[in-house]
């Protein structure tokens, strides 16, 4: 689309340090009692995260008004905003990602933003808020850390590194993956981060990776950023991956190759 251009990826940048800047940074490691809640199990939510999201949702309606905005707190708020998804032209947030990492007071976390059309990745942008890595990615028009053009590259490592999160997955897919898969890897920590795990795998840190849940707000940014440097994320079956699906299980690797060999695997597990 002619509207990914440089002068709109510039203004999601600065709507992203606005908001890091204004309500992420200054409250690292000084969250106050009532600043932390649980939303469910493990899912938490802070005074930053709500905050950041009403800046990020003012900025990106100035920048394309005619886009819907979908935010992750917005939709735990009312799920049925989320049903603007698949919709002409949407915004996708996530104001803080990383929430437990940030709320604990370590890094990584960051910002995550894109934009779709039609349930197709448009445009993406991650902000690594601790560093100020900025990466960014146009459908076609390739991926960006810094300014700088960039092409995913592997560890060269054997075996290859694998991030594989199962902390969603029920017991028995979670039992599976553990003694089919881990196995054929070098296993690595999960960071608890999509702002972080995309770029390990785009930067030569991290060869592949499993996500059970598949939220358009954790992942939209990071699939797009990921394919359009040369590696590949897609459902284990070869689907695209669609921000207006919520299906579980999602392949992401440094190269078609290393997808290949991961998604032939869990295709075998799952039967």
């Amino acid at each position: 689309m002619t509207f990914i251009t440089d002068t709109l990826h510039r203004a999601v940048h600065a709507a992203m340090e606005d908001a890091a800047n204004r309500a992420i940074r200054p409250r690292f490691q000084h969250l106050g009692e009532g600043d932390i809640i649980e939303k469910a199990a493990d899912d938490l939510v802070t005074i930053a995260d709500r905050e950041s999201e009403l800046i990020l949702a003012e900025a990106l309606a100035k920048i394309l008004p005619e886009a819907a905005i979908v935010g992750e707190e917005a939709v735990f708020a009312d799920p049925s905003v989320a049903d603007t998804l698949g919709g002409p032209l949407t915004w996708i947030i996530d104001p803080i990602d990383g929430t437990h990492n940030f709320a604990h007071g370590h890094p990584p976390f960051g910002v995550l933003i894109a934009l779709a059309a039609d349930g197709v990745g448009l445009g993406g942008w991650i902000l690594d808020v601790p560093s100020g890595r900025f990466c960014q990615a146009a459908a076609g028009g390739g991926a960006f850390i810094d300014g700088q053009r960039i092409v995913a590259k592997t560890t060269g490592e054997t075996p290859p590194v694998a991030a594989i999160s199962v902390m969603f997955a029920d017991p028995a897919r979670r039992a599976a993956i553990q003694s089919h898969i881990a196995p054929f890897y070098r296993l690595a920590d999960i960071p608890r981060c999509a702002a972080e795990q995309y770029p390990r795998l785009v930067l030569g840190e991290n060869d592949v990776s499993i996500f059970e849940r598949t939220y358009s707000w954790d992942h939209a940014a990071g699939v797009l950023f990921l394919n359009e440097a040369g590696g590949k994320a897609a459902r284990a079956n070869g689907d695209a991956y669609r921000v207006d699906d919520n299906r579980k299980g999602l392949v992401a690797a440094a190269s078609p190759a290393l997808w290949d060999g991961l998604a032939a695997r869990l295709v075998e597990v799952e039967g």
